[in-house]
Parts: C-alpha cells; structure tokens; sequence
C-alpha cells in the first residue's frame, strides 16, 4: 500500500510538475544559485500569477533559453514604474517584498502600463537579477510563464519547504 501510494504521488507531482534548478544570485535569499525547485505547470491553465508569486518562465518564450525564476510584482492593466531607486506600482511603492534601493531602472525610467496576459517580474535580490526591467526581457507574457514555484529543495543555505 505505501509503495503504490508513493508511486502515486511521484506520478502525479511529475505529469503536473517539473523539476529545475535556481540559476543565479537574483533571487536570494529566498532561492539560492543551484537550489533544485518543484514547479506546478497546471495551475496557470486555470488560474493567472498574482503580485507575490515565484514563477519560472523562458523570456520571451525562446526555448533556447535557460529557465528564469522570479517574482511577480505587477499584473495586467498595473503602471509601474521606478523614481530614486523605488519601485512604484500604481503609485505606491511596493512592499511585499523587502527590495533595496534600486541602482539601475532599466525600461522604468519611463512608467510603463502592463497590457492584458502580461506581467513585471524582478529578482529578490533586485540588484543583482536580469528581471523585466532589461530591454531583452521585458514585461513576461502569460504563455510564456512554465509555473509557479511551490517547493524547494534544502540546499547548505536554507531549508526544504513549501513557497507561499
């Protein structure tokens, strides 16, 4: 019974799941460079990312490009934009997350208003993330999002739990 049961769950995780791993610095300290992730790709075919959520897409979607893992900070329809190095969205500055000052605005120094299906991503660790501020990544399309990021794997920097 606990062979089948576990033979379930790991058949299940893995048709609605998959597996990568966090490349790079941009997202501690909540994710670290190496740290292995689960990802839910079923859970975007019925419901849209909402401002919190840890996504993993391909920019642009180039399939020829690694897997970005970021934060979503903005949602359709929100204007943002960045003025002395803080992160507006709709006019007030955004706080769900503790970002430093900003060093580099990128495509921000302008605000910028998110068409339907697109949403602004940045790293956690802001200064140090290629995120939707880079000409070259930009706003993040719906369909170009794999999932939402709902475990990670222990790694020597933090501990294995469920993201939020």
């Amino acid at each position: 019974m606990i062979v089948a049961s576990v033979l379930v769950a790991f058949v299940l995780v893995f048709s609605v799941g998959m597996k990568t791993s966090v490349i790079g610095v941009s997202m501690e300290p909540a994710l670290y460079n190496g740290q292995e992730i689960l990802v839910n790709r079923f859970v975007y075919k019925l419901l849209s990312p909402h401002r919190g959520d840890v996504v993993v897409f391909l920019p642009n979607g180039n399939q020829n490009s690694h897997y970005y893992v970021k934060r979503v900070v903005a949602e359709p329809g929100d204007t943002v934009v960045i003025r002395e190095g803080i992160l507006y969205i709709n006019d007030v500055p955004y706080a769900d997350v503790e970002l430093d000052k900003i060093a580099d605005p990128g495509i921000l120094e302008n605000q910028l208003t998110l068409e339907a299906d697109e949403y602004f991503v940045v790293g956690d660790n802001i200064n140090n993330s290629e995120d939707s501020r880079s000409g070259n990544i930009g706003p993040v399309r719906k369909d170009s999002i794999i999932g939402k990021v709902w475990f990670h794997m222990a790694c020597a920097e933090s501990s294995m739990g469920f993201m939020e």
